[in-house]
């Protein structure tokens, strides 16, 4: 999608985007646009509504935006138009932008629009290309601001999602460790960063034992991505941030095998997705951040070689950790994640993000994400940063009276807590095991915001949270 401002519409022909604010149902003051009216009988500019009208052999589509609008509901009302009205578009499209528009409202409704050319069905036989997709498609902003910065920068977050959705929707018999390791490495070769993978070998003789116990029982070889983004620009102190994401490309549960939703563990890679979308998405804003990020990528199956309940494994930090569950593996490749990076490249501010408890989805539904953090400063930029864009969170303790959740009698720490309660909390002990008394870290449990149903789709499908989130707070540290 390329852009372009035009300051009016004299002699244009095609698809034109209006949005409009809510009046009322009774209002007797019609909509207008050059010289179309719109009775507030058919259309008045409620949220979620829209209007198509023809004149002069163009096609006039009336977006309703509600009376008050927020970043993510004007994303989203974008989409839908893309999504379900690609019928209507010409090969020209112009979009009004009206005076009360913000840089950040324009740059919500142009990713809006590219994630609306978005198609779950990678595999059909037959599928239809949508017209924002032609190499030589444009799209003009009818305005007499100039918007381009917030538009490109709006299809600079619009392909990062959309790189996450693939990477989550995609089959794990597509989505493997290797692939992701492959993908890794030709995004940053794109978008200029770089990328180290250990390969079992590799990751055995510098002791990531807890990342290859939970692979051990698959044919597909674990991957220990890391990646590295410096940025050009000369910046008097350059923060580092650090990331860590989960990667499991599918989990059956191991030996403590899942008895429902199975069929939906494809997503269990999401936070390892997050954290892709966000390398890319930095990289192309090119931020003024250092960023180093660790995608510790393996398949949790089931095998003679699987590591069993009772194992006593050793971790890349040299403790020893009980298995309790084998399902509870998220967490044991996380751990050496985030070992790995501290010892090796001391980050200020680290987050990890992983679809890790059922526990989380129980506390908070589908409407945001668990964090926890030791750090009053990290907890208020990330629930800040994720309000504006719609991608909450919310904060849950990590007080030390839930430490007893993880001791183990034979080994240093245990996997599980073995209870059916505070699942979250105690995975997020477990983390903070780890972490080496950081004192800047935060733990993002995001199991109900990943992979949801929406309009878009007859199925679960990925939704991308966390790429955004992620990039606009190391942009705002």
């Amino acid at each position: 999608m390329k852009i372009n401002t035009v300051a009016n519409l004299d002699n244009f022909s095609g698809t034109i985007l209006i949005p409009a604010f809510e009046t009322y149902s009774k209002s007797i003051v019609p909509i207008k646009f050059n010289g179309l009216e719109i009775s507030s009988k058919v259309f008045f500019g409620k949220k979620d509504t829209h209007y198509l009208a023809e004149q002069n052999d163009n096609t006039h589509v009336f977006i309703g935006v509600g009376k008050t609008i927020d970043y993510k509901s004007l994303k989203t009302v974008f989409r839908r138009i893309s999504y379900k009205q690609q019928d209507s578009f010409s090969s020209n499209v112009a979009l009004v932008i009206l005076e009360q528009f913000t840089q950040d409202q324009v740059e919500a409704m142009i990713s809006g629009l590219l994630l609306g050319t978005y198609d779950l069905g990678h595999f059909k036989s037959e599928k239809k290309e949508h017209p924002f997709l032609d190499p030589d498609f444009t799209l003009n902003l009818v305005s007499e601001k100039d918007y381009l910065a917030a538009a490109k920068k709006g299809i600079k977050i619009a392909k990062a999602q959309l790189a996450a959705f693939n990477l989550v929707d995609l089959p794990p018999n597509t989505i493997n460790p290797k692939y992701l390791a492959t993908w890794a490495k030709e995004t940053g070769e794109k978008y200029g960063f770089e990328v180290e993978v250990l390969g079992y070998e590799a990751s055995k003789i510098v002791g990531l034992g807890a990342f290859l116990a939970v692979g051990k029982g698959s044919e597909n070889e674990p991957q220990f991505i890391i990646m590295n983004y410096t940025p050009t620009a000369e910046v008097e102190h350059i923060k580092h941030v650090g990331l860590v994401g989960k990667g499991i490309t599918f989990d059956t549960g191991g030996l403590n095998i899942k008895t429902a939703g199975m069929v939906h563990m494809k997503c269990d890679m999401a936070g390892g997705a997050a954290v892709f979308g966000a390398m890319q998405l930095i990289a192309d804003l090119q931020l003024p951040v250092k960023v180093t990020a660790i995608v510790p990528c393996a398949e949790n199956s089931v095998d003679a070689k699987s590591f069993v309940p009772s194992d006593v494994i050793h971790s890349y930090s040299g403790h020893s950790i009980e298995i309790i569950d084998t399902d509870a593996e998220g967490r044991l490749v996380l751990a050496d994640g985030l070992s790995y990076l501290i010892k090796n490249f001391k980050p200020e501010y680290i987050i990890d993000i992983a679809t890790l408890t059922g526990s989380s989805v129980g506390t908070f539904g589908y409407e945001c994400g668990a964090l926890f953090t030791n750090s009053e400063e990290m907890a208020k930029k990330l629930q800040e940063n994720g309000d504006a864009i719609g991608e909450r969170l919310w904060p849950l303790p990590l007080w030390d009276v839930y430490k007893s959740d993880i001791e183990s009698d034979i080994a240093d720490v245990k996997n599980y807590s073995g209870k059916p309660v505070a699942g979250a909390i105690s995975a997020a002990k477990f983390l903070e095991y780890f972490t080496q008394e950081h004192k800047a870290w935060a733990h993002l449990d995001v199991a109900g915001v990943t992979f949801n149903d929406d309009e878009f789709a007859k199925s679960k499908h990925a939704t991308a949270y966390g790429v955004h989130l992620l990039t606009k707070f190391i942009e705002n540290l």
